[in-house]
């Protein structure tokens, strides 16, 4: 089983992931880019315009998975809305994997903008080398501020 910081580390090198949510009764799944993750939780972003964006606020109970080479991390938790963290907002545009999102504050609409982070996730890993073994969790509990 790999450590808390193996995983922060799959994910980081591996940022795309894919988020299951539900709207109403049923499952709904994508792909999604990764901004970090760390000890301060795991932190990605949408668009207040999509789909996504309506049924994380209506149910922000999420499953993530990311891949590895030869593995999966499936992360099941709790979302929060980050909507008061300037400093973050200022990070997620300057970063130079968000160069897309220029354009948004060029048109000024970088309002549209919706900060989620996961904390105190739950994490099972997966393999073809597991893939009969009992699953084994790892709680990811992010430090509080």
């Amino acid at each position: 089983m790999l450590s808390k910081n193996e995983i922060y580390k799959l994910m980081n090198e591996n940022p795309v992931f894919h988020l299951a949510t539900t709207d109403g009764d049923q499952a709904r799944v994508r792909g999604m880019l990764l901004f970090r993750a760390d000890d301060d939780g795991i932190i990605f972003h949408t668009a207040s315009t999509k789909d996504v964006f309506s049924q994380i606020i209506k149910n922000p109970k999420v499953e993530l998975c990311f891949q590895g080479i030869g593995k999966q991390i499936r992360i099941t938790g709790e979302l929060s809305h980050i909507k008061d963290d300037n400093k973050l907002r200022e990070d997620i545009f300057s970063h130079p994997t968000r160069k897309f999102l220029q354009a948004w504050k060029d048109n000024g609409i970088d309002n549209l903008l919706q900060i989620f982070c996961l904390k105190n996730g739950i994490a099972t890993e997966w393999s073809m080398k597991t893939n009969f073994d009992e699953k084994q969790f790892i709680i990811l509990n992010a430090k509080t501020n």
